[in-house]
C-alpha cells in the first residue's frame, strides 16, 4: 500500500501495475538464480553463509525504503526488487534445512510450527509499527522493520547446522549446481508423481502469491480501508494464519499433507469468489479472517508434501528446483492481476483471476499419488 498509493498513486490501477511488475521481476530473478544458488549451497558447503548474505541484502533494501518520496516510482521499483530477491533467495536456503533438522515423521509439524512462529513475528512487528503509523512516521517504520528482521534472524545463524566446506569455489559449485539442477529437473520430470505435484504447485502457488502481493491494495482501493484499519486488519489476519498453521501442523503428518493442502485450496477458491461478490467493509473483514486460516496451512502443507519426493543428500538441490517452480509461477499472477485491474479500472474482475489458479491447482493436485500420512494412526 505504501508504494502503490503513496509513492506511485493508484489512479486507474497504475499503482497495481507497477507493484505487480516489481514483484514479477524479482520472482523472475529468483527463479533463474535458484539452481545456481542451490548448487553453491550443496557443492561448496556454504548454505548458512549464503542465507546470511541474502538476509543482509533484504535488510539493507528495507532500510533504504525510508529514502523514497512520492513520485520516486523507479527507485521504489528497484528497492522492491532487491528486497524481494534477498527475502526469497534466503527462503530457498532456509527451506532446504527442514530435512536436516526434523525427522520424516515430524516434518509436517515442524514446517507448521515454523510458519506459526513467522506469523507471530508479523503480529509483533505490526504492533510495534502501530504507534509509528498513527504518528505518520513511516520512515521510522522501515528502520524498525529492518532492525526487527536482523534481530530475529540471529537464532537461525546461531542454531542451524554449521556449514561444512567441500573444497569447490563458489563459481565451480554454482556451475555444478546448474548442471545438477538440470539433471534434477529431468529426474523429477521422469518421476510421474513428482512431476504432477510440481505442475499443480506451480498453478496454485501463483494464486497464493498474488493474494499475498495484492491483499493490502485490494483492501485499501476496493473496500476503502484506511492506513490504521489496514494495520489492524493484518494483525487479525496474521493471527488467524498463525492459528491455521498451528492447528493443522499435526494433521499434516497424520492426515497427510495432500488432504490438508486440498482442503485449504478449496477454502481459498470459495474465499476468492466471495471477495468478488461482497461489497461492504465488514464483509471483507470476515473473509480476510477466514482467508488467514488457509494461508499458513497451504504453505506448510505444500513444503511437507514436497519433502516426500526428496532423496537424502539432495535437499538444497531439490528445494532449488522447488523454489524455481514456485517463483516462476509467481511471475504470472501479479502481472495478470495488475493488467486486469488497469484494463478494467477495477480490481473486482482481477479477483476472479485468482480463483482460477486455486481451482485448477486443486484439480491437478488431486491427481497426484502420494502425500499420505507421515505418521500411521
Amino acid at each position: 500500500v505504501y508504494y502503490i498509493n503513496l509513492i506511485v498513486g493508484n489512479a486507474a490501477g497504475i499503482g497495481d501495475l507497477w507493484w505487480g511488475r516489481a514483484i514479477s521481476a524479482s520472482m523472475l530473478l529468483i527463479s533463474l538464480s535458484s539452481p545456481f544458488l542451490g548448487g553453491i549451497a550443496d557443492y561448496a558447503g556454504v548454505r548458512k553463509l549464503l542465507l546470511a548474505i541474502y538476509t543482509a541484502i533484504c535488510i539493507a533494501a528495507i532500510a533504504s525504503f525510508c529514502l523514497l518520496t512520492p513520485g520516486a516510482i523507479f527507485t521504489g521499483f528497484i528497492l522492491i526488487v532487491i528486497a524481494n530477491v534477498g527475502m526469497e533467495g534466503g527462503l530457498v536456503l532456509y527451506n532446504s534445512f527442514l530435512p536436516q533438522i526434523a525427522p520424516v515423521d515430524r516434518q509436517g509439524r515442524v514446517s507448521g510450527w515454523g510458519f506459526s512462529v513467522g506469523y507471530a513475528g508479523s503480529i509483533l512487528s505490526l504492533l510495534i509499527a502501530l504507534p509509528l503509523a498513527k504518528a505518520g512516521r513511516f520512515e521510522s517504520i522501515w528502520f524498525m522493520v529492518a532492525a526487527f528482521f536482523a534481530l530475529f534472524s540471529l537464532p537461525a545463524f546461531l542454531f542451524l547446522p554449521k556449514d561444512v566446506r567441500l573444497g569447490l569455489t563458489a563459481s565451480q559449485a554454482g556451475l555444478t549446481g546448474i548442471k545438477k539442477a538440470w539433471e534434477t529437473m529431468k529426474e523429477i520430470w521422469e518421476r510421474k508423481e513428482a512431476r504432477k505435484f510440481l505442475i499443480s504447485y506451480m498453478i496454485y502457488e501463483d494464486g497464493v502469491n498474488t493474494v499475498i502481493v495484492f491483499s493490502s491494495s485490494l483492501a485499501a482501493t476496493t473496500f476503502g480501508f484506511l492506513q490504521m484499519e489496514l494495520i489492524t486488519l493484518f494483525l487479525v489476519v496474521q493471527g488467524t494464519a498463525l492459528l491455521g498453521a498451528l492447528v493443522l501442523s499435526k494433521p499434516t503428518d497424520t492426515w497427510g499433507p495432500k488432504r490438508v493442502v486440498s482442503l485449504s485450496l478449496l477454502f481459498w477458491f470459495l474465499i476468492s469468489v466471495s471477495a468478488f461478490l461482497v461489497s461492504g467493509k465488514s464483509q471483507f473483514w470476515i473473509l480476510a479472517c477466514f482467508a488467514g486460516l488457509g494461508l499458513g496451512s497451504v504453505q506448510a502443507g505444500t513444503r511437507a508434501f514436497f519433502t516426500q519426493f526428496i532423496p537424502k543428500g539432495k535437499e538444497a538441490e531439490y528445494f532449488g528446483v522447488y523454489s524455481f517452480v514456485g517463483k516462476t509461477s509467481a511471475i504470472i499472477g501479479p502481472i495478470v492481476f495488475g493488467q486486469v485491474s488497469a484494463a478494467s479500472g477495477s480490481q473486482r474482475p482481477a479477483i476472479l483471476s485468482i480463483a482460477v489458479f486455486f481451482i485448477l491447482g486443486l484439480i491437478l493436485l488431486n491427481r497426484v499419488k502420494g502425500g499420505g500420512p507421515n505418521v500411521q494412526l
